[in-house]
């Protein structure tokens, strides 16, 4: 490089610079400054990092990013989309109060249920705004945007959208737990779908005795007699000769109790010529069934007419007709007269706390009542 350049040089570094030759040696002692502090800087990252982690090695618990560093969008949106009260990702519906805040649907029914339990409003958990099912509405945005979320297989651990998940789970998952064809007489086997093929082979069940199987078979036949039992049972009261049946409306009313407690009664209703009435409670009357993540129901029939003689009915409860709650059927038996005119209350036959949630937090719970006379 000539001179004449150096002094262009030293000019462009170091502009108002008395001497060139300065301005280029200010450059090259701050070109080697930055380059050291950068080697530094590496290397401590490398320290602080260490060495770099191994593909094979199992996923490890996700971290919370620090304020300001940005995350993937997954994980954005999981705590965008996430249910304001269990923080969980929805699975189904998602219901939003009138300020917008997200609710799955199980925590949604559950608010509502809490709140007829202890006679207050429901209110959003986050800006405790009133809730209701009139106030509240679907955001089928958000269910969408949930279902197209990446979630993890349950058995390969694989990541796969939420929508493709369950028949990802049920159909096409090689992990996914599955039982041996020979499960019918009686083999206890199950195990990853990609094992199936060889424990089918060499199982043993197939070459069993008759008589050990006629064992097998007979222990697995009584649930299914059971079953049996109960539809031919309802298929003979359907052949009685009085059968009456009326919907009923249960209605929320509370007791004149210190402590008051939440319970059901219908308005009184004639089937075959008799006035009726049901009543039902929560957990059996318990002092703050509130407080408690089990919810039963159970109910009473009571006759309000005077009888002559005494009146031996069946009777069973069924689910309404615009009604989504699951009932199975069960009967009961009572011999009704003026002295015994209420029956024991007995469980209604609903399949969890997810169900009787559902009718809780109803306004009013709509139930179809079957009465059969027995015929002396």
């Amino acid at each position: 490089m000539s001179s004449l350049e150096e002094r262009d040089v030293g000019v462009a570094a170091a502009p108002g610079s008395s001497s060139a030759g300065l301005g280029v040696g200010a450059v090259g002692v701050a070109v080697e400054a930055v380059a050291g502090v950068a080697a530094m800087q590496e290397e401590v990252a490398i320290r602080r990092e260490g060495p770099e982690p191994d593909p094979d090695e199992p996923p490890k618990k996700r971290v919370k990013l620090p304020e300001g560093e940005a995350g993937k969008l997954e994980e954005r949106l999981y705590s965008v989309l996430c249910c304001t009260v269990c923080l969980d990702l929805p699975k189904a519906s998602v219901y939003q109060c009138t300020n917008g805040h997200l609710m799955c649907a199980g925590c949604f029914i559950h608010l509502l249920a809490d709140s007829r339990l202890k006679e207050e409003q429901a209110t959003c958990p986050n800006c405790r705004c009133e809730i209701s099912k009139n106030l509240c509405c679907r955001n089928l945005a958000v269910e969408k945007a949930v279902s197209e979320l990446p979630t993890d297989c349950t058995f390969c651990l694989k990541q796969f959208p939420r929508s493709s998940l369950e028949r990802h789970q049920k159909e096409e998952c090689q992990d996914r737990v599955t039982q041996c064809k020979y499960k019918r007489i009686g083999c206890p086997w199950q195990g990853p779908f990609h094992e199936l093929p060889a424990h089918e082979s060499e199982c043993s069940h197939p070459t069993k005795t008759g008589t050990e199987l006629m064992g097998i078979l007979g222990e697995m036949d009584q649930s299914h007699r059971r079953d049996m039992q109960l539809y031919n049972s309802i298929f003979s009261l359907l052949c009685y000769e009085k059968i009456g049946f009326t919907e009923v409306q249960f209605r929320p009313y509370r007791t004149d109790d210190f402590i008051t407690r939440l319970y059901y009664e219908t308005p009184r209703f004639t089937v075959l010529n008799q006035t009726w009435v049901l009543k039902a409670r929560v957990n059996d009357s318990e002092r703050n069934p509130n407080l408690s993540c089990k919810r039963t129901l159970s109910f009473q029939l009571i006759l309000k007419s005077k009888v002559n003689s005494v009146l031996e009915c069946s009777f069973l409860l069924l689910k309404g007709p615009y009604d989504d709650v699951w009932i199975k059927p069960v009967i009961h038996h009572h011999s009704f007269s003026n002295d015994t005119n209420e029956t024991d209350y007995v469980p209604l036959p609903i399949s969890d706390s997810v169900e009787c949630n559902k009718l809780l937090a109803a306004k009013n719970i709509n139930l179809r009542l079957f009465i059969f006379q027995v015929q002396k």
